[in-house]
């Protein structure tokens, strides 16, 4: 999330088992490299923003909108998706 965007997603890969810097044990969440852009969704924060249900997702934006989208500045995509616009 970025400005209180959904802006990209980032699929989860794995959940290994880690190790904290003090020894103790913890789970690890590894994520894709890919980042794949989304249509602009304003989202406030929350502890699980992270695990939002694939109906609740904002769509993938595929082709020339996905890289039309990406040059623009935060704050545009923000009014943009505001509007209703993207």
């Amino acid at each position: 999330m970025i400005r209180c965007l959904i802006q990209v997603r980032q699929p989860i890969t794995g959940f290994p088992e880690g190790t904290k810097d003090d020894g103790r044990p913890c789970c690890l969440i590894l994520l894709g490299q890919k980042l794949v852009t989304v249509r602009p969704t304003p989202r406030r924060a929350f502890q699980g923003w992270r695990y939002l249900d694939p109906a609740d997702a904002p769509p993938d934006l595929t082709g020339r909108a996905a890289g039309d989208v990406a040059d623009l500045t935060p704050k545009m995509r923000k009014e943009l998706a505001e509007l209703g616009l993207l």
